[in-house]
């Protein structure tokens, strides 16, 4: 996000990200929902990754992992090389919004059980 990148504009990338989410889901995240914490995370990538593809050309994925395992260590590599507030941010943002898949997908099992009992009993 564009607020998030330039720590000259009165505070690191850190409070930036922080006052975003506060601002977002309230200061204990009693806003947040498995629906919004998904929209908050498409603005942030959108706004994280604007200006790195145009749409005019290709893109190339040059990727040498060829596991799911081998991709996460990869992962997990670059961010302990990365600066504390871009470690801190991607983490947080990576287990903020796997939590909420959780959530998520926790509730839609639920209510299908409970709609798939309900349709097979008698008519």
């Amino acid at each position: 996000m564009d607020a998030f990148d330039d720590a000259s504009n009165g505070g690191g990338k850190l409070d930036k990200f922080r006052a975003a989410v506060h601002r977002q889901f309230g200061r204990n995240l009693e806003k947040a929902t498995p629906a919004n914490v998904r929209e908050f995370m498409e603005n942030y990538q959108e706004d994280l990754f604007q200006g790195a593809y145009s749409g005019a050309k290709r893109i190339e994925l040059n990727e040498t992992k060829t596991t799911y395992e081998e991709i996460l260590k990869d992962f997990f590599v670059k961010v302990l090389d990365r600066p504390d507030d871009d470690a801190l941010i991607t983490l947080w943002t990576l287990a903020f919004e796997l939590s909420f898949y959780n959530i998520e997908q926790h509730t839609a099992d639920r209510l299908q059980s409970l709609f798939s009992d309900a349709s097979e009993g008698p008519l």
